[in-house]
């Protein structure tokens, strides 16, 4: 992974997307125990808005010799996905990301707060348990949170969430 890092450390210098950030189960990994996951994914800004904001970025991973797999770009051995910030969170959880230390590259990475704000927005059973587990285990500033839940409309999905959690 530390390799695949590199390379994406790489993309919004060369002017191929303005910003990124690991998000996902790795991202969960800076923050709480391991989860099981598959690729890496990118949340990014496109360097310009438009209906192929991808293209840019397969066309940057054919130029160097990395294939697309499924969903994926395959990145030095490693499945990676890149997805466009699809919305104001996902916007704002990118240009605050947190510069974390992998090995010896650093990357930017969606910090715990966004992370668990995410999740609850998406709202499968595994990403309820993802919040469960960075409020549980993640050192989460609770300001900073409900500041983030407020400003996108999750308030009453994290009481629901919360109820549910006394209730068991």
């Amino acid at each position: 992974m530390e390799k695949a890092l590199q390379v994406i450390e790489e993309i919004p210098r060369r002017g191929v997307i303005k910003a990124y950030a690991i998000g996902g189960g790795i991202a969960a990994t800076y923050y709480i125990e391991p989860v099981l996951t598959y690729d890496l994914d990118i949340f990014f800004i496109p360097a310009k808005e438009g209906v192929d904001v991808l293209a840019p970025i397969y066309e940057y991973a054919r130029e160097r010799g990395f294939s697309p797999q499924a969903e994926s770009i395959l990145i030095e051995g490693f499945p990676v996905q890149f997805i466009p910030a699809y919305n104001d969170l996902i916007r704002e959880a990118v240009e605050n990301a947190s510069l974390l230390k992998y090995r010896d590259v650093e990357a930017k990475v969606v910090t715990a707060e966004y992370l668990a704000a995410i999740a609850l927005q998406t709202g499968r059973a595994k990403d309820r348990e993802r919040v469960i587990s960075l409020l549980e285990e993640a050192d989460i500033d609770r300001t900073v949170f409900d500041r983030i839940l407020q400003s996108f409309g999750l308030a009453e999905k994290f009481k629901k969430l919360e109820k549910q959690l006394h209730e068991e």
